[in-house]
């Protein structure tokens, strides 16, 4: 059974099937006698089982001899933030964008260090399967379940990203998903001179209105009216635990996340000039090429928040982007935050006094396939096939990290197969629309033929 919810970067799986209230408890003494910590932060979203969940993991830290710092409902970067700044070990119950049925639990060490599969979450697992609980017996004294309120200290933290003067008296249209951004965006935004127009702001782990994933384009629909219809500045659409925001410009239109990282690297390395900056392989070309033209220091790292993360503390990088709408902030124990990324934005949109679409012009060089997946059965197998395909035409650089990148001098295309399902995710950009298609048409073929 915990082979099926122990994933590469947390725990999660469908609630009462792989992930009960025995396992929750279970995993929270393992997590304990595998950090022989003696507090442990303990956050969580709206879904229907986060308390319950949360509440049998915190009493199997406490039954391990440690305290339970139970900060409520929070978003995820909250979480990090109070992980960072009490210098603790936390987890943080959600399953993010998932569906209801779902629940999972995200793991950092103190000053919100991630643990993934080869830096901890195996050596867990293994602690409840052989039983090897550290101080599972009488002598321990019970720890405490001990709540604490860190929101106040957490809204000053990510008003200290950006200039509040500077901000003008912007409409911003947010679509919360009956996510944890209805809580948090309020928060963050009452004392700003800031209109929130809200949708679907009350907490509802049912999700009633949409899923609670702004990275598929159907959730977005409701944001784009709301903005035209008020005449937004702009939109903001964020997942289930608010660590992630995908925008909405003035024109009811949806932006890609490389147009967003563009714009907020530009602010940074004009703030921070000469700094290194992280992406991942799979962002548009434009990213590294605005990294370039204001003096910053590229870095391409692969996918996935633990790797970026672990590059960041190595490199002493002041910003990190990925495609899938997470920022990365050097400043914020180098951990994501949705809510920082919106913040900046409204910055940058307040500053420049010009509409976002206005301010997006200078980094649109590029036509851009949003990631799509296709079904495979095979994933080893077709990315051979693409790989030998694409060698004959002679590309100017293949590199085999996450998959595949293929890059020629019109264009360049990754494929890499999920962790968890039988489907291959693909991006590409060319150099003009009809470029796109050609390519895109081309590698659908490659793809689809048995």
């Amino acid at each position: 059974m915990l082979s099926t919810i122990f994933k590469a970067y947390d725990v999660r799986g469908i609630y009462n099937k792989g992930l009960t209230e025995e396992i929750a408890y279970k995993i929270g003494m393992a997590f304990v006698s595998f950090l022989k910590c003696k507090d442990v932060i303990v956050g969580y979203d709206m879904r229907l089982s986060s308390p319950s969940l949360s509440r049998a993991f915190m009493n199997g830290v406490a039954d391990s001899g440690a305290n339970a710092i139970n900060i409520g409902l929070v978003s995820t970067d909250a979480l990090y933030f109070a992980s960072g700044s009490l210098k603790k070990a936390g987890v943080m119950f959600t399953a993010s964008h998932n569906p209801s049925d779902y629940n999972g639990i995200k793991f950092c060490k103190k000053e919100a260090v991630p643990i993934n599969e080869d830096t901890g979450l195996k050596k867990i697992k293994n602690i409840i399967e052989k039983n090897k609980f550290v101080k599972k017996n009488k002598t321990i004294k019970k720890g405490k379940i001990i709540k604490k309120d860190i929101l106040d200290n957490y809204v000053r933290h990510i008003h200290s990203f950006i200039d509040i003067k500077a901000l003008k008296k912007l409409k911003i249209a947010v679509d919360a998903g009956n996510g944890m951004a209805g809580k948090i965006v309020p928060m963050a935004y009452k004392s700003l001179p800031v209109r929130i127009i809200p949708l679907y702001f009350e907490l509802n782990g049912s999700f009633p209105n949409h899923p609670a994933d702004p990275s598929r384009p159907e959730n977005m629909k409701d944001l784009q009216e709301k903005v035209v219809g008020e005449k937004a500045d702009f939109g903001m659409g964020f997942d289930g635990d608010a660590d992630r925001v995908f925008f909405v410009d003035e024109k009811g239109s949806i932006v890609n996340s490389s147009l967003i990282s563009s714009l907020i690297i530009k602010s940074i390395l004009k703030k921070h000039p000469n700094k290194k900056i992280i992406y991942n392989l799979v962002c548009g070309k434009i990213v590294p090429d605005t990294i370039k033209k204001f003096n910053g220091k590229p870095i391409m790292e692969r996918v996935g928040h633990s790797f970026i993360k672990n590059t960041m503390r190595k490199t002493n990088a002041v910003f990190a982007c990925e495609h899938s709408a997470h920022y990365y902030f050097r400043d914020n124990f180098n951990a994501d935050s949705g809510l920082i990324a919106s913040l900046i934005v409204a910055e940058i949109v307040s500053k420049e006094n010009k509409p976002l679409s206005k301010l997006l012009n200078e980094f649109r060089k590029y036509s851009t396939l949003e990631e799509t997946n296709f079904k495979v059965e095979d994933k080893n197998k077709k990315l051979k096939e693409i790989e030998d395909y694409y060698k004959k035409k002679k590309p100017k650089k293949i590199i085999k990290i996450d998959g595949i990148s293929i890059e020629f001098d019109d264009f360049w295309l990754n494929v890499r197969p999920s962790n968890t399902e039988p489907l291959l995710r693909v991006n590409m950009e060319a150099k003009s629309k009809e470029i796109l298609e050609e390519k895109k048409g081309e590698l659908i073929k490659l793809i689809e033929t048995k």
